[in-house]
């Protein structure tokens, strides 16, 4: 993460501003809640990740700016109620806010700004999950990740864990009364660095799909494949996996009991996924033909009631009224026209409507196929930036 507040000039003092926590701001944007956001990093940072949010409205204003010629400044900045200032770990915006509230505008910076913001992991229970068990899903909002934690009868499992965030499954695990069993993960990911492997080395077990190990997996500690049509025994509740290649050739789903169906990057709520990074441009027609084929006869050929709960939040994607990111077979039918085209239609439009790949990512595939060595800062570091791994959002709408 780029630093802005350490570079240029140095930071004079506003006057006084009030803060607002990350999770607080999180809490306003899940609810919808009209979000004016000022972030006052360079603008190169900018442009490479911000917060995002379908109620946000965000813009850029470089701190600079402030130093340079406030008065300007500040009457060129946007109005919010309050104005909510960004920037890499709170000590610029709260000199920006304290200048804006001087000259009698509402203002608040972000406590520890975009730093703080990358560190924000929200978990939430799935309601329609009736157990036995609980499952929890997680999402990080600088990111986009989704990930889930089941638990039932002193068991746990956790799918598609971020390295970043390993002592939280235990410590969510201990809290309720269970030992973390397993880390399971439905695919190599492009866009964060997996705590599968780290979770496998302290003695949990890790468990990859077998086509994903196919690829070239080399990671010292010994894992567990799965295959399509296997089981995991997690307390009382099983965890079947439904092969579904078409974002990845390893890319498998995993039904949680009979109601909850995690698809990591094969569907989200609001888009289906990308089919080039691993097969690239040339194998990405291919890919997509699988996909198509993936979620016709393994996904959407479950119960209309049954629970989809993908590995992201893409950009714009709204929570139901519970707060979770998921969504019921029926409702992604109704609601996605991909799902209800022809092969060669939805191949075409999944291919002409790719948003830029992700940032980092082949540096991330190699991290998670055990290729390249990366140290927990460099992890944290290389995963920020905005979601990818989706077929753009208004590509997948009416």
């Amino acid at each position: 993460m780029n630093d802005s507040d350490s570079t240029g000039p140095a930071v004079g003092t506003g006057g006084s501003a009030g803060q607002i926590d990350p999770a607080a701001l999180y809490e306003r944007i899940i609810r919808q809640d009209p979000v004016t956001i000022l972030d006052v990093r360079v603008t190169g940072d900018f442009d490479t990740w911000r917060i995002d949010g379908a109620s946000v409205e965000i813009s850029n204003q470089p701190y600079y700016d402030y130093i340079e010629d406030a008065e300007s400044a500040v009457e060129a900045a946007p109005d919010g109620d309050p104005l909510v200032v960004v920037c890499a770990e709170g000590e610029a915006s709260n000199f920006v806010a304290g200048k804006l509230t001087e000259a009698g505008n509402e203002a608040v910076s972000l406590e520890n700004g975009m730093e703080g913001w990358a560190n924000l992991y929200e978990a939430i229970e799935l309601p329609g999950f009736d157990g036995p068990g609980t499952v929890l899903q997680y999402h990080r909002p600088a990111t986009g990740c989704l990930s889930y934690l089941v638990v039932s009868d002193g068991e746990a499992a956790v799918i598609d864990p971020l390295r970043t965030f390993t002592d939280r499954y235990r410590q969510d695990a201990a809290d309720r009364g269970a030992d973390l069993e397993y880390a399971i993960d439905t695919h190599c990911h492009a866009d964060h660095v997996s705590g599968m492997g780290s979770l496998a080395e302290t003695g949990v077990t890790g468990i990859v799909p077998k086509a994903t190990v196919a690829r070239g997996m080399d990671i010292e500690t010994e894992l567990t494949t799965i295959d399509h049509g296997d089981s995991i025994q997690v307390g009382d509740v099983t965890i079947d996996a439904v092969h579904t290649p078409g974002h990845t050739t390893g890319m498998t789903s995993y039904r949680v009991g009979d109601e909850v169906l995690l698809t990591g990057d094969s569907l989200f709520v609001g888009s289906v996924a990308r089919p080039d990074l691993e097969a690239g441009d040339d194998g990405a027609p291919e890919a997509a033909r699988e996909l198509y084929e993936s979620l016709q006869e393994r996904i959407l050929a479950h119960d209309a009631d049954v629970i989809v709960a993908g590995g992201h939040r893409a950009t714009g994607d709204k929570p139901g009224d519970d707060g979770a990111f998921t969504a019921t077979i029926r409702e992604l039918r109704e609601s996605m026209a991909p799902l209800s085209m022809d092969e060669e239609t939805f191949v075409d439009h999944i291919l002409s409507n790719m948003p830029p790949r992700p940032a980092n990512y082949e540096t991330i595939i190699d991290a998670n196929l055990g290729h390249r060595a990366v140290d927990d800062e460099e992890a944290f570091r290389i995963e920020l930036g905005p979601n990818n791994c989706a077929a753009s959002q208004g590509a997948t709408g009416d």
